[in-house]
Formats: C-alpha cells, structure tokens, sequence
C-alpha cells in the first residue's frame, strides 16, 4: 500500500516563519479567524509544531503585533527632511500603513490580544515604535522630552483616529474640501 506523502519539513527558523505566515493570513482573514493550525498549515509543519515556539494563539498573535510595531517603526523612521516636514511625513506613513494593513493594525490596537504587559516583546516593540515618533515631535516643536512625550500623544491620537476613520470607511461621507491630508494632522502640536 503507497503511503501518503505531507509536505513536512524542518524550517530553519520556524518562529519566524509562524509569524510571516500569520501576518499573511492577516491579509484576507481577522485576527479572530487565525489558528495555530491554520498557521501550521501554511508553514507547511504539523498542527503541534508551533506549539514548540508559542503556547497559546494569543502567545503568537502578540508575536505578530510585535512585528507589526516593527514594520510600523520603520516606516514612520524612514521619513526624511527638515524635522516638521519629516513629522508631517511620518504621519502619513503611519495612516498609509494602518490602511494597508487594517486586520494587523486591528490586532495592534484592537481588543482582540488582551493583557499586552504579558509580553514584554510586544511592549518593547510598542514602545520603540512610539519613541520614534517623540523623537520626531521633539526635533520639531525644539522642546524638553517630557513636553515632547505629551505633544506626541496628541499627535499620535490625531493620526491614529485619522487611521482608524479611514479603515472604516467614514472618511468616505466627508466632503473632500473639508478632509486634511494626513500631513496636516501635526498641526494639533502647534496648538499646544
């Protein structure tokens, strides 16, 4: 009797190929839909293999978020030019990649990974991403850490809620006259 053959192999890194494939599923599915086998299944590993890296669905859906903070660091750091103009351009990288990629930003920002203290590479990854952005508002508004660390939230709640406008569609309803590019958001810091 021929046996069955699986496509089964040992990834070099297999954490790392956990996360790419949950972050691809990410592009057609909600994080709620994602499972550990699915992921397996993509991966191309038996449905027990990601359990050698993460112990719980969540365990790896915070390893995606932590990507996720990754990805969105780089892009906010890649902006360039005199330090307003590099602000303004980082909040429209940061709207351009939450409507990009609205299922990884829902899981980044959303209520489905609870209890983000539990991993502490999320939180570091958060937290980096977020220094990028004090970094950017101090080198702008020429001001101490604290105050640049408060003008950065209210930046970074002005973008977010942009971001989080345009991912539900209720940007759409506005008349194009009244709608700010993304780069005007940083305005709000001038009203300080």
């Amino acid at each position: 009797m021929p046996r069955r053959s699986t496509k089964r192999y040992h990834h070099g890194d297999l954490r790392k190929a956990l996360v790419e494939g949950a972050l691809r599923l990410l592009e057609t599915r909600s994080p709620a839909e994602l499972s550990l086998r699915s992921v397996a299944r993509l991966a191309g590993v038996s449905p027990n293999a990601p359990y050698r890296h993460f112990e719980s669905k969540d365990a790896l859906l915070a390893a995606v978020a932590e990507e996720g903070f990754r990805r969105l660091a780089t892009v906010t750091a890649a902006a360039k030019g005199p330090p307003r103009k590099r602000l303004a351009q980082m909040g429209a990288a940061y709207v351009r990649f939450a409507t990009e990629n609205p299922r990884l930003y829902g899981l980044m920002f959303g209520p489905v990974l609870s209890g983000w203290e539990r991993y502490e590479g999320l939180v570091a990854a958060g937290d980096a991403s977020f220094a990028v952005v004090v970094e950017a508002v101090a080198a702008a508004t020429n001001t101490d850490p604290k105050r640049a660390s408060r003008d950065a939230i209210l930046a970074w709640s002005a973008v977010h809620g942009y971001a989080m406008l345009a991912i539900d569609g209720h940007l759409g309803s506005c008349p194009a006259k009244e709608l700010p590019p993304p780069e005007e958001l940083v305005r709000i810091i001038d009203t300080r």
